[in-house]
Parts: structure tokens; sequence; C-alpha cells
């Protein structure tokens, strides 16, 4: 073999070796998706990523939610209590939850009733997906609405998502989501993230606002990020384009709390003259569209607005 052969030889094995490499480095991860007791699991390659549980403390949730790390990056409680570290306050934050404090009158938010009917999916693959339906029951026990959810679960290697797209539907006669900003899509970000936490808690949006100043504000998107076991990740909500009233307003909490509400403009405006009512007809279905975006580092490091970008071409 002449010299020149075997520098060929040479550079063609290693170029091989670089480009298995690289390919082993984008291959999908594989997303599964099962019924457990408790609803439906989620598992990246194998591990668990999350639980859609059908019921806690009345209404479905996600719990709990494992971001790039390998480490929760949302509260445990009410769900659980063994963690000495969180504050055992408001109790209807169940980690990653759709309810709303005023739906004819009705707070889904602090008491009422969602109320699972049925899984209409449950379907694994690079992007995962899991169709659900529920009632909204009033305290007779009645059907005040109806939504029909649909979550979606990815990963690129370095974050994960959840799309949340929701459609609430009248039954037999108008549903109104009254004012309030105790709504609507929420998360309740771990405790060691939050900014009152003071370890390096921060909120920011898209705007460039930070912590106080993202409150009631209307944006695209807003990043909560904070350490997690030492090392620092960030939870982004996003709101995509053709969703109800875009861009959401925001009722996102130092202390954790972090919520779209597209509804509660008299108190996001300060204004008694502002009405942020939706009244639902028969036939005429209201849709929400979310992704929730778990990246390490900052907004920066996690690219959070180049992520948002992609989201937002994406067609619904």
């Amino acid at each position: 073999m002449t010299r020149r052969l075997t520098q060929l030889v040479s550079y063609l094995a290693v170029s091989a070796l670089v480009c298995a490499a690289w390919f082993a480095s984008v291959a999908r991860a594989e997303i599964t998706v099962s019924a457990c007791p408790e609803g439906a699991e989620v598992k990246i390659d194998g591990e668990l990523f999350t639980r859609y549980l059908t019921d806690v403390n009345g209404t479905p949730a996600l719990w709990p939610i494992i971001g790039p790390t390998g480490k929760p990056m949302t509260r445990a409680y009410p769900m659980s209590d063994d963690n000495p570290d969180e504050r055992k306050d408001h109790p209807h934050h169940r980690s990653l939850w759709f309810t709303h404090g005023d739906v004819n009158g009705l707070s889904f938010w602090h008491r009422e009733t969602i109320k699972h009917r049925e899984f209409a999916k449950l379907e694994g693959g690079d992007r995962a997906v899991i169709v659900t339906r529920n009632d909204w029951i009033d305290p007779e026990g009645k059907p005040v609405c109806e939504d029909e959810r649909t979550l979606a679960f990815g990963t690129d290697g370095k974050a994960r998502w959840i799309d949340f797209d929701i459609t609430l539907k009248a039954i037999d006669k108008p549903v109104t989501f009254g004012d309030t900003k105790e709504g609507t899509f929420g998360v309740r970000v771990a405790g060691s993230m939050k900014v009152d936490a003071k370890q390096g808690g921060r909120i920011v949006n898209s705007l460039g606002q930070t912590d106080r100043e993202t409150w009631g504000k209307s944006c695209p998107w807003v990043d909560y990020q904070g350490p997690v076991d030492g090392k620092t990740v960030g939870l982004a909500i996003f709101n995509h384009p053709s969703s109800f009233r875009f861009p959401s307003y925001w009722h996102v909490r130092t202390y954790g709390l972090f919520a779209a509400n597209p509804f509660g403009l008299h108190n996001f405006k300060g204004s008694s003259e502002e009405d942020g009512a939706w009244t639902v007809k028969p036939g005429e279905p209201m849709t929400l569209r979310y992704r929730v975006y778990l990246h390490l580092g900052d907004e920066k490091e996690g690219e959070v607005a180049r992520a948002y970008a992609a989201y937002a071409k994406e067609e619904k």
C-alpha cells in the first residue's frame, strides 16, 4: 500500500468515526407513553420524564417534571410533603395544571372539580402524545363545560419540552371565563428556583423585564430560572401566535407561581374599565396553546429566544 493510499484510508476511517459520533449525538430519543395507576407515564430513553395524573385534589396535573439535569423542576407539594424545604402554601398550585378562577362564577382555580373522562390517545415516538377529555363539574355534580387537551413531549438532548394545547367547549349553553387574575395555565416552580428563596432565582420575559416587573405584562414568553440541586436551569412558557388572545398576560410571582392568563385584564392593567371576560358559545370553541421549555442555564445559555422563534413558526 502506497503512503498516499495509507493516508487516504486513515482519513476515511477517522471521518467515519466522526460522522458516527455526530449522528449518535443528534439521534432522536425514544419517548414512551404508557398507562399507570395514576394516569399515564412519559419516559425518555427509559427514564421518567413526567406523569399525567388524572386527579390531584380535583383536577388533572403533571408531576413530577424532570428537567435536563435529571432533577424535578416543579414543586412537589401538595402531591407530596416529603420535601422539608418547600412551603406548604397554596395547595391548589399543583406542579403544572390548567384551571380558571371564574367560570360562570365558579372558581375552578380554588375549589371546583375538573374530572378526567378518558384518554383519547397515548402514543410514543420521537414526539410522544397524550390526548385527554375532561368535564368541568359544578357543586351539584353537573358539567359546566368540557375540554380536550393535547400534550406533546420532546427533547433535543440539551432541552426538553411539553406542548399543552387545550380546546374549551360549551355544552348546551354559553359559558363565560371571567376577568380574574386567578388562572389559568399554571406552573409552580421548584422551591430553590423561586426569586424569594434568594438562591439566584430570576424571572425574565421577552421584553427584557425581570422579577416583579414581569407580573401582569403581555408578551410571547417568560422564563423562570434558578438553581436545582446546585445547577442553574430554566423553565420557560411560550404562548403560540395562534392561541386565543395572543400574546398572553402573565400572573407570575416571585414566590414561584408562574401562570399564563389571557383573561385577567382589569387586574393586570389596573383599570376597572377593562374587562377580559370571554364567553364560549356552543359550537364555537376556544383554543389556547403553550409550550413549557425546560433548559440548562439562564435564558441566554438556554437559547430561549431562538427556541421560541422556532416554536412560533410551527403550524397549529
